[in-house]
């Protein structure tokens, strides 16, 4: 198995056969240099909660762009993100960042979830083709990060289209010198926007989600103006392109399999588990990189320190040791809702898990009720994006 095989068209197209591959090769196959991936659940938990293995951004940024490739500003401001971190700095930033962003704040957005839901379903034609991705799964949650930011809605394409570009470069492969300078653009951009957003909260506090950032104390630990401003945009690349994916996957699994889907359409109770079903069956978020912070053994198999590890999350969400039927999709499997892995383990789990089920039950929920006879037209000759850390539609033709 080499890294190539994961950048291929028949890759983006159906990643599972390969990660089938990679698990029949081994428990921690070599794809690269000083690189192994894994694809069996056991491992990929066993990773994720090991305090042995952690991040390695800027190294892995050094070793495929080189030591100048670290100081370009787009590495730079996402290294700042509380995502890129081992303890103790991820420890003091995700605390501070929970304070902001917990439970309680993100029950409260469900009418808004609902409400930008209704809205963008109302805009779609009655009497004529409509993309679901371009018109209903991107704007969804971008506009509800919007409204949680209290930013004008007229913002949001921009933001979209900016953070897009800043995520290209959390790919595994080096960009090109164009698409890095477009990456760097995108970052710098972001960063004066929220800059100036920072600076009116501060003239003008109110009640969202930036006005409570530059509020939150932890015992004397605050946020200081580049880490507030390096995981907004975080939550914006988060919570956006993983969302919007997941809610095309989801519509694209349930639509190839009809049984499922009349069996959602009459029991509408079932969402909750369709969607993690569908999580797990075709999630959004495909492969996470870690690194070996010191020598250690995982599954027999020594890691010496510095040694990266890709975690399969799509192929271990589709381990036949885990799963029963794995490359079926059953909404009612009792398995999916509490043991796959689709948001991680450990002390990187999403912070964002609760807001991200609460959009895709909304979305999927919505969808079911307010257009029951949905057609997909191009289920058959469907376009995937060129990545292979996110899965998802390019676009998703659908007629009522």
């Amino acid at each position: 198995m080499n890294y190539t095989d994961l950048s291929s068209a028949d890759f983006y197209k159906n990643p599972y056969p390969v990660y089938q591959r990679i698990r029949q090769e081994g428990r921690l196959v070599p794809v690269a240099p000083n690189t192994l991936m894994t694809g069996h659940y056991e491992i990929v938990h066993a990773l994720l909660v090991d305090r042995k293995i952690g991040k390695c951004y800027l190294e892995s940024v050094r070793s495929r762009y080189g030591e100048e490739g670290v100081h370009q500003p787009v590495f730079q401001a996402l290294s700042r993100m509380f995502l890129m971190m081992n303890p103790p700095a991820h420890t003091r930033l995700r605390a501070l960042l929970m304070k902001a962003f917990n439970a309680k704040q993100i029950d409260l957005l469900q009418g808004i979830s609902q409400s930008v839901t209704d809205e963008l379903i109302d805009a779609l034609p009655a009497d004529g083709p409509f993309d679901l991705v371009s018109e209903f799964a991107v704007p969804m949650p971008i506009r509800i990060i919007c409204r949680m930011m209290d930013l004008c809605v007229e913002d949001a394409l921009m933001l979209g289209a900016e953070v897009g570009e800043v995520a290209q470069s959390l790919e595994p492969a080096p960009l090109s010198a164009d698409r890095l300078a477009s990456a760097n653009r995108a970052a710098r951009n972001l960063e004066a926007f929220f800059k100036d957003v920072i600076a009116a909260r501060r003239e003008k506090p109110g009640t969202d989600l930036i006005s409570t950032l530059l509020s939150v104390n932890d015992g004397g630990e605050t946020l200081s103006e580049d880490e507030i401003i390096s995981n907004a945009i975080l939550l914006f690349a988060a919570g956006h392109e993983t969302t919007s994916n997941a809610i095309g996957n989801a519509l694209v699994a349930l639509h190839r399999h009809p049984d499922q889907l009349d069996q959602l359409s009459a029991r509408p109770e079932l969402v909750p588990r369709a969607v993690r079903e569908c999580l797990r069956y075709d999630s959004s978020a495909q492969i996470l990189q870690r690194v070996a912070l010191e020598d250690t053994e995982i599954d027999g198999v020594t890691l010496l320190k510095g040694t990266f590890v890709l975690l399969s999350l799509g192929a271990a969400n589709r381990d036949p040791a885990q799963f029963d039927e794995p490359d079926r999709l059953i909404i009612q499997r009792t398995q999916s809702s509490s043991h796959s892995i689709m948001f991680g383990a450990g002390i990187h789990y999403c912070l964002g898990a609760r807001l991200a089920m609460l959009e895709l039950e909304t979305a999927l929920g919505t969808v079911l009720r307010r257009i029951p006879k949905l057609s997909l037209t191009n289920l058959d000759s469907l376009q995937w994006h060129p990545r292979n850390t996110l899965r998802g539609v390019i676009s998703l033709t659908g007629i009522r």
